[in-house]
């Protein structure tokens, strides 16, 4: 525990399982008793004997800490019954009561700032905080795993879960002094400031790598590795300057499609997936519908270039390293020259080539656009020699392994942040630690910095990633 972490001075236990202590001047209520709750039935319907209102709705809440009167919401009508229940209010919280997966339940948000028109819509409780209690203190404190696991154990259902009235009610919760919750309120909000701030540093960071892998592939992929090489006009408009010594042939000249009828043998199901390739369909991480017949799927083996029809706008282009068996709807292309796959899916990954294979395909609605194999045929496609296609995917692999592993290190940090918040966030709201004197010392300002606690989070954030790698 840091030197600014410090415990209070005096506990006593509880008889809830979930929060064992708290310090001995705290209270442990139940949620009824310091707030009123009111659970919204208003529906996403307009109706006209009904008055306009903006409706605050699950996925408002469950993807903001803060509800604020700018955000935009869905329009929708009330009653004047249904609008004096449910308006919100400044300092008002609302958690998600009903979610499709157990873990979703009980998520909060604050509400921060409000308007004449904007009700809690359906799927939702509101709390209004009553006597003793803050409403920005109660959101933290239902941000933490202590209330979270109250409200997990009480979830029901099987397909979609839902908390009782009961459950909300009698979930019980630590409640220090009035002037505490604000000191606790005034620290939490100052760290979850500079651990935003670092997120989003990190989140820019992984786009900018995504950006500058894709700038490095496309260079690579259409003009060689080869900065000396004489160029020459490709003839085409959207590919400009190619290697003198490139071709520029219809894809008909390169590739076939391949149609071999899965013949009843025991074969691997392959699917392909937007972000690890032709995988076994065991391992896809997306979901989707499993089969019940593999009547009319099609043998793939290693060197095929698989497409996804539907997807072509979005480059889902990949190389074959496995022997299996595709979906009717994929299409399976066998190589007519030597050539390498591994190119070609980089090629046709690029920005330029996701535009081309855009317009090429039929369709108005987006995800059911298909690129048929006359339309693939007629694109123009690139065609360096053999070996130096193989040059240019072994450059272009090593550049995305390079580039992918900052990344990853960059998303371990934002977990490792997101878990800190979380583990903290706890820990104060429920009085393991004492922020009371720290919270004095705090800036006003929201971007102001204090040294002593930006270090600390620093050494915190490493403590949590040595102590992940020695579980690991």
């Amino acid at each position: 525990m840091r030197p600014h972490h410090k415990p209070y001075s005096d506990y006593r236990n509880t008889s809830c399982k979930w929060i064992e202590s708290i310090p001995f001047h705290w209270d442990l209520k139940r949620i009824d008793t310091v707030a009123e709750m009111r659970v919204s039935n208003v529906d996403k319907n307009t109706n006209e004997d009904e008055s306009p209102v903006r409706l605050c709705n699950y996925v408002d809440v469950y993807k903001n800490d803060q509800i604020k009167a700018d955000m935009h919401f869905m329009r929708a009508s009330a009653s004047g019954n249904e609008i004096s229940r449910f308006h919100l209010e400044y300092d008002d919280v609302l958690i998600t009561k009903d979610s499709e997966a157990w873990n979703d339940i009980g998520i909060p948000a604050y509400v921060a700032s409000t308007s004449p028109d904007l009700i809690s819509g359906y799927h939702l409780a509101l709390l209004r905080p009553t006597s003793g209690i803050h409403g920005a203190y109660l959101f933290r404190a239902l941000q933490s795993r202590n209330l979270a696991y109250q409200f997990h154990t009480e979830a029901k259902g099987v397909t979609r879960y839902g908390l009782s009235h009961l459950a909300i009610r009698t979930a019980q919760l630590p409640v220090p002094p009035r002037d505490e919750q604000q000191s606790i309120v005034r620290f939490l909000n100052y760290i979850d400031r500079r651990i935003q701030k670092y997120i989003r540093a990190k989140k820019k960071l992984i786009k900018l790598l995504e950006e500058q892998k894709q700038a490095i592939i496309n260079q690579a992929v259409t003009k060689g590795l080869n900065p000396d090489v004489k160029m020459k006009p490709s003839g085409i408009e959207w590919l400009g300057e190619i290697p003198e010594h490139w071709k520029t042939p219809l894809s008909q000249r390169i590739y076939k499609e391949e149609i071999r009828p899965h013949n009843g043998f025991p074969e691997i199901p392959l699917s392909l997936s937007q972000k690890d390739g032709l995988i076994e369909s065991d391992n896809l991480k997306e979901r989707t519908l499993k089969t019940s017949t593999y009547d009319n799927w099609k043998v793939v083996t290693p060197g095929d270039l698989v497409l996804n029809r539907f997807k072509a706008h979005l480059g889902v282009f990949f190389a074959s390293k496995l022997k299996g068996i595709v979906s009717f709807h994929y299409g399976v292309y066998k190589p007519r020259l030597v050539l390498s796959s591994k190119y070609y899916e980089y090629l046709y990954h690029t920005e330029t080539y996701r535009t081309i294979f855009a317009g090429l395909s039929n369709g108005m609605t987006i995800g059911l656009q298909n690129l048929s194999n006359q339309n693939f045929y007629n694109a123009h496609s690139l065609l360096p020699p053999y070996p130096e296609q193989v040059q240019i995917v072994e450059y272009c692999d090593a550049q995305d392994t390079r580039i992918q592993q900052v990344s990853d290190q960059c998303a371990r940090e934002i977990a490792l942040l997101e878990e800190y918040r979380t583990r903290l966030i706890s820990d104060v709201v429920t009085g393991k630690i004492d922020v009371r004197e720290i919270a004095t010392q705090l800036p006003d300002e929201d971007e102001s910095e204090v040294p002593e606690l930006d270090d600390a989070l620093d050494e915190a954030i490493e403590d949590l990633e040595n102590e992940v790698e020695d579980e690991e």
